[in-house]
């Protein structure tokens, strides 16, 4: 790989690009953690669950709010990384692990409220596939659900959850960019690794790993907020109370859908990402 390659930087639109790119080749596994998350009741494993979907609607059912999916992507993701990689260009090498994971969360903050009313509207899309057929929305896409809420629920309603979606992108977006970037650098220090696919994929492996600890309870809650009805919770402490019946592990409830979802979906951003910024990027002056 030429110097000039190894010293390209993303232009800000880049994570949105690579995010969307990850989110077509993950999306059935979104669908499937949210599916299990929004079941208060009963056991069902996560073969069991895609089986189930199979069978009973058909392979395409697992992709299955895919528009909004791609629409959360572009206005949550854009943002973040947008934020993100002009922050931490103007600050330059110096700024340390501290400053990048502050600047991943600021940047996590503003991308998870501007994303919510997508966000929102793809839980609901995804769980439609579990309610019976009178109850299910039925949404034709992202455009046509954000304006059925606005019609049917008001303006307020497309933010419901934005506190607890807010509170996951900080800590998803430090778990992901700032430890990504921290990993890498430690393994190009190391002598033994280089600017390749390999660092790309260890890093972002680990990446994913930390962000799904860190933001599984919120995104339960998140979760949950926006599959509500109108009413059906007074508000966060409601939802956390209603959570905790199924004890401290229903915070965790399909952490493994979860990881398998995220952790793809983190090495794919990444790779993305990466080779975007190669082949695709700019040189500082």
């Amino acid at each position: 790989m030429s110097d000039d390659k190894k010293k390209r930087v993303s232009y800000w639109y880049f994570g949105g690009l690579a995010s969307a790119g990850a989110a077509c080749c993950t999306h059935p596994l979104d669908l499937l953690k949210v599916t299990l998350q929004t079941q208060q009741e009963g056991k069902i494993s996560l073969l069991q669950l895609t089986g189930k979907v199979v069978r009973t609607q058909g392979v395409l059912a697992l992709y299955n709010g895919l528009s909004a999916s791609l629409l959360r992507q572009l206005t949550y993701s854009t943002t973040r990384f947008g934020i993100y990689e002009v922050g931490k260009q103007a600050m330059g090498n110096d700024s340390g692990f501290l400053g990048k994971a502050a600047l991943a969360g600021a940047a996590g903050a503003a991308g998870g409220f501007v994303g919510t009313p997508a966000d929102m509207v793809n839980v609901r899309m995804q769980n439609d596939i579990k309610l019976p057929v009178e109850q299910r929305r039925n949404y034709k896409n992202a455009v046509d659900g954000l304006f059925r809420v606005y019609r049917e629920e008001g303006f307020a309603r497309l933010f419901s959850g934005a506190s607890t979606a807010t509170s996951r992108a900080v800590f998803m977006t430090i778990g992901q960019l700032s430890f990504y970037d921290l990993v890498k650098d430690l393994l190009l220090q190391s002598g033994h690794f280089g600017d390749n696919l390999t660092t790309h994929f260890l890093s972002s492996l680990t990446a994913g790993a930390i962000a799904t600890t860190l933001t599984q309870p919120l995104d339960v809650l998140k979760t949950r907020a926006m599959n509500a009805k109108p009413g059906e919770f007074s508000g966060v402490w409601d939802i956390v109370r209603f959570t905790a019946r199924l004890g401290p592990l229903g915070f965790f409830k399909g952490y493994v859908p979860a990881f398998v979802r995220l952790g793809p979906h983190t090495i794919l951003t990444f790779v993305f990402l990466e080779q975007l910024r190669m082949n695709f990027g700019y040189l500082k002056p």
